[in-house]
């Protein structure tokens, strides 16, 4: 064992704690300290001391090391030799990082890694080979973040949704380094739901993902996301995340929304009874007006609103303001009422794409769906079959092709 201090790392006994050394006992035949020559023999006798100390303590280094350590990588103590016995990595807020010890004690590895921007605090308890104790500590910070990752999420924190609500993600910046950040994404449910991650563009032209069950979510589940995603490097153009997210919901009851544009009604299944069904009015066939097909998630109640068809690529067919509008898809399909069309409810898709329904129908809908219910929609004449990323499209795509949407397959 090298008994001077190695830059970068730290000598137990040297920096904290000097380990015990056994007293060394002058022979019969030595000179006395008195005589030159005694005063040199005691002094050779201190330097051995000396050295049998130091080839006893254990040397331990620590990665990342210095004021601009590398983030994103995880933190690191070996023993050159003895063992490590107990490590602790404390943050500037108190937060401890788990880890692993090797099977030979040589080495401890966090389970996570360390964040851009922060100031960690290291302690190791370490045993030396002929069994003696000592302690090391030492500390670094990492480089802080040049550019941030932000992330909005779908639900909300303690929500009450549908059955065919997905967890989805959009980023502010690109996501190259998507199985890095798949990886970090951990869902749970109180049943064990089956499910898998699939990476999209979001209608935004941004990077998502979103986490959907194989089937419809059961009545009750209890769904949590433990995005630990603060330290993870996005990739390039994309920035450091810098903090976790968990978001918690609870998925009521099984409501799916039945639309048949061919026969022009809408039925509110509930448990799998009908309870209400509603004559309705479609989009017109044979063009850009028409209605999309398939399943569409309710994303949002919004109320009264205003209708722009310049907003949604139709010039200038209308201009209003709608009541009991609730989104279906980002291009601007919604459920609403429609007492304009009151002539054509149950009898022709007479409108410019939504599905129009009475104000007291509307109203009645408005009160019964929730977040996340499907809207089923069949028809012969539409525009084709909503796509997973307009809206909460995911359930349109085949279960195996989701599965390999995600980055981790």
């Amino acid at each position: 064992m090298r008994s001077r201090q190695i830059r970068g790392q730290i000598r137990v006994g040297h920096i904290c704690a000097l380990l015990a050394v056994a007293a060394l006992t002058a022979t019969g035949c030595s000179a006395s300290a008195d005589t030159p020559d005694g005063e040199s023999k005691a002094k050779a006798k201190t330097d051995a001391a000396q050295q049998g100390a130091a080839a006893r303590q254990v040397a331990v280094t620590v990665t990342p090391q210095g004021e601009r350590a590398a983030a994103g990588e995880p933190v690191r103590v070996t023993a050159e030799t003895g063992a490590l016995t107990s490590v602790t990595v404390t943050d500037g807020k108190g937060r401890t990082l788990a880890g692993t010890t090797s099977a030979d004690g040589r080495t401890w590895t966090s389970d996570r890694v360390a964040a851009p921007g922060v100031t960690y605090t290291v302690k190791a308890e370490t045993r030396a080979e002929d069994g003696r104790a000592g302690t090391a500590g030492s500390s670094f910070t990492t480089a802080p973040a040049d550019k941030v990752n932000k992330v909005d999420w779908r639900p909300g924190d303690g929500a009450t949704v549908g059955v065919a609500q997905p967890i989805s993600l959009v980023f502010d910046h690109p996501v190259k380094n998507k199985a890095a950040v798949e990886k970090q994404l951990k869902v749970t449910t109180s049943n064990n739901t089956e499910g898998s991650w699939g990476w999209l563009t979001d209608w935004s032209g941004k990077d998502r993902v979103d986490w959907r069950p194989k089937e419809y979510f059961e009545p009750g589940t209890k769904v949590t996301l433990d995005a630990r995603l603060d330290g993870v490097d996005s990739g390039e153009d994309g920035g450091w995340f810098v903090r976790d997210y968990k978001v918690g919901f609870t998925v009521g009851a099984r409501q799916i929304v039945k639309v048949d544009l061919d026969g022009k009604q809408l039925t509110l299944e509930r448990d799998g009874t009908a309870v209400r069904r509603i004559p309705v009015s479609g989009g017109t066939p044979g063009g850009d007006k028409r209605s999309w097909r398939g399943t569409a998630v309710l994303m949002s109640k919004e109320g009264t609103i205003r209708m722009n068809s310049e907003t949604v690529g139709l010039g200038s067919a209308y201009d209003k303001m709608v009541d009991y509008s609730m989104r279906l898809t980002w291009s601007g399909m919604y459920a609403h009422a429609a007492p304009w069309n009151a002539k054509y409810l149950g009898k022709a898709n007479r409108s410019s794409g939504c599905i129009g329904m009475s104000d007291p129908d509307a109203a009645w809908l408005y009160g019964q769906v929730r977040i996340g219910d499907p809207f089923e929609i069949k028809g012969a004449d539409t525009k084709g079959t909503v796509a997973p990323h307009n809206g909460l499209g995911v359930w349109n795509v085949d279960w195996a092709d989701w599965q390999a949407k995600s980055a981790l397959r």
